[in-house]
Order: C-alpha cells, then sequence, then structure tokens
C-alpha cells in the first residue's frame, strides 16, 4: 500500500511538474525575446589545467555559440536581432545527480525531479537566466573520454561534460548548443546505436549531389558524413547548421 501511495505522488507531481514545463517551453521558444542561457562551470577533477581553465572562463568564451545562433535562425526567423545570450555563472563545487543508465521508467522519472531540484537550489539568485547549463570540465590529459552530456526539455537544464584547455573551447561550444537544443525540445537525429547521423534530418546538406562527403555537420546529428558509416566530429560551430527538421523542433 506505501508503495502504490508514493507511486500516486509521484505521479501527481509529474502532472504538475509537465504543466509547468509545457508553459515555459511555450514561452522559450516563441523567441519574441532573446533566451538567456547561464554557464555554470564545475570542476570534473581536482588538476591545475581544469582550475586554469575555469578561471579564464568569461562570456567572450562562449561568443561563438551567439553567433551561431542568431546566423541560423536568421534563415528561418529574420526579425531576429539576437537569439540567445550566454553569460557565465560562479563556479560550482557540487556535482549534479547522475543519471540512472538502464533504470526503470520511475527512476528515470525520479531523477528529474531530483535534478531540476538541483538545479533550483544550485542557481544563481542574481542571474535569472532560461536556462541553465551546468557544465563539467575534465583534464582531456587524465580523461580521454567523458560521460554522456544531456540536456532535458522539462526546466530548460542542460549537464554538459567538456574538456578543458583554450585549444578545446571551439569544439566544447558545438558539445554545449546541442545540449542547449535538446532544452528547447530539439531531438537526436543520430543513429544511437553507431552515433552516425540519420538520413535525411541528420545531414547539413541532404541534396547533395553525390551525397558524399558533406562538407557540415546538421547540429542535432553532431557529425560530419563523409562516407556511409563514418563520420567526423566537427571542429567548431562554423562547420555546423540548424537543418528544417531541428528548426521546426524549436519554434523557428
Amino acid at each position: 500500500m506505501f508503495k502504490k501511495i508514493r507511486i500516486a505522488l509521484l505521479l501527481f507531481v509529474l502532472v504538475l511538474v509537465a504543466a509547468g514545463s509545457w508553459l515555459q517551453h511555450r514561452r522559450l521558444t516563441d523567441w519574441d525575446e532573446p533566451l538567456w542561457i547561464v554557464v555554470y562551470p564545475i570542476a570534473g577533477d581536482q588538476t591545475e589545467t581544469t582550475r586554469t581553465h575555469i578561471e579564464r572562463l568569461d562570456n567572450a568564451s562562449f561568443a561563438a555559440i551567439e553567433t551561431f545562433m542568431l546566423g541560423q535562425a536568421k534563415d528561418y526567423r529574420k526579425h531576429l536581432s539576437r537569439a540567445v545570450k550566454v553569460i557565465v555563472g560562479p563556479q560550482l563545487d557540487a556535482m549534479p545527480p547522475e543519471p540512472p543508465y538502464n533504470g526503470s521508467v520511475l527512476s528515470v522519472m525520479a531523477w528529474s525531479l531530483r535534478l531540476r531540484y538541483w538545479a533550483w537550489t544550485h542557481e544563481s539568485d542574481a542571474l535569472l537566466g532560461d536556462i541553465s547549463l551546468f557544465v563539467i570540465y575534465h583534464d582531456p590529459e587524465r580523461s580521454p573520454s567523458v560521460p554522456h552530456s544531456l540536456g532535458i526539455k522539462e526546466g530548460g537544464i542542460g549537464v554538459v561534460h567538456a574538456f578543458a584547455g583554450r585549444d578545446m573551447t571551439a569544439s566544447n561550444n558545438v558539445v554545449i548548443t546541442h545540449e542547449m537544443l535538446h532544452t528547447l525540445g530539439a531531438t537526436d537525429k543520430y543513429d544511437l546505436h553507431n552515433d552516425q547521423p540519420l538520413f535525411p534530418d541528420g545531414y547539413a546538406d541532404p541534396q547533395r549531389q553525390p551525397l558524399h562527403p558533406q562538407e557540415r555537420a546538421e547540429i542535432m546529428a553532431g557529425r560530419i558524413p563523409l562516407a556511409p558509416g563514418d563520420a567526423v566530429i566537427p571542429r567548431s560551430l562554423q562547420q555546423v547548421v540548424v537543418g528544417p527538421a531541428t528548426a521546426a523542433e524549436i519554434g523557428w
């Protein structure tokens, strides 16, 4: 009986949260005003490389995201003078709750609520952003690969794993933008089994003849298709576009 009551209470809370999330999503994707994105840096390790990189972060570190979003938006929403504004929030010492990999539906729902509560308790009262991105930086010498990043539409929250180092800033911005667009409702456009872009929505230029090699990546596919079964990660947002399917999902 206690278990049934607990599940019923959880479902009731989820219904309330879903209603609030729907209203928030409608507001974020009407594009009447620029969206304010707050990036909260978090050290994923205690190395000097990571510490120094975070100390050097400023708003200019993410200016490429603003330029990219405005340039892409004008292909769909020509009236915009600015799509997003990205600002750096205070560094956080706490880690967000880890997602339950291969968990049940209820455990994923419970984790989503915990993440939203965690974000609410760690967001800066002085920075009222529309979307909060918690970016965890890792020293590439210590961590040649990083955990999977995620962005959730419910609450406008992203947890991004990135590499510390100035030479990684451009590629980090691709990942940050990808997860930011998830918070606006954009879906992945790559095969979850092999990370290959899906045709046609995962191709920047699906009408290209011959189809391969592509020159750019679709942002939600995350890779540039060079040949069937062969794709590479873009080095910067200059090699990325927002395709029509993604644009429709985020209200462009």
